[in-house]
């Protein structure tokens, strides 16, 4: 009996260090990515609440409860969630997305990007990039919520500025076709 209470102890002291040390481990790259403070919060309370699930798991390991036991517990509450989110695969997928493009996305709010998509022109400036979408305010200040999956499987092209991003655009004319129209005489 006092191993386990000495085992929940250390465990719990454990949980409270590395707990910290994630937070500030996200704050920092956070801010080292210039990441916006809402979008590193909702990092930190996502990877938080997984790394508190493995705490509960131990602490029912060190109680004694079965691995049968809890085998059942948790079949049956992924069995529960999974029939909730079937329908909603995009919204876990978008979640797991979020996660990477936090890590490993090499643009942040404020770029000028476009994202390479054939049915339409999606280049504009990243204005905040949330839990489940990217949202882009386009040249012509439409904005356009693209979801985290796909700009993960899109080509996604960085400018320098908003004149690059302008000079790319498939909407605007290009100085040698407008040179070319003002150069024609009109026929008689």
């Amino acid at each position: 009996m006092m191993v386990q209470v000495g085992l929940i102890a250390l465990l719990v002291v454990a949980y409270v260090i590395v707990s910290r040390i994630l937070k500030s481990s996200i704050t920092l790259l956070g801010q080292k990515k210039y990441a916006n403070e809402v979008r590193i919060t909702y990092v930190s309370k996502t990877l938080h609440l997984g790394f508190t699930a493995i705490f509960v798991l131990l602490i029912c390991l060190v109680l004694g409860i079965g691995y049968g036991q809890l085998a059942i517990f948790f079949s049956s509450v992924f069995a529960v969630v999974g029939v909730a989110l079937f329908a909603q695969w995009s919204i876990l997928s978008n979640i797991t997305a979020s996660l990477i493009i936090f890590f490993s996305f090499p643009y942040r709010v404020g770029d000028w990007v476009k994202v390479v998509d054939k049915d339409d022109e999606i280049l504009g400036q990243i204005l905040e990039i949330s839990t489940f979408h990217v949202i882009i305010q386009r040249l012509s200040n439409d904005v356009v919520t693209y979801p985290n999956s796909l700009i993960l499987q899109k080509a996604v092209v960085r400018f320098d500025n908003r004149e690059a991003a302008l000079a790319m655009s498939q909407f605007q004319p290009s100085k040698t076709s407008v040179d070319k129209v003002e150069g024609e005489s009109p026929s008689p």
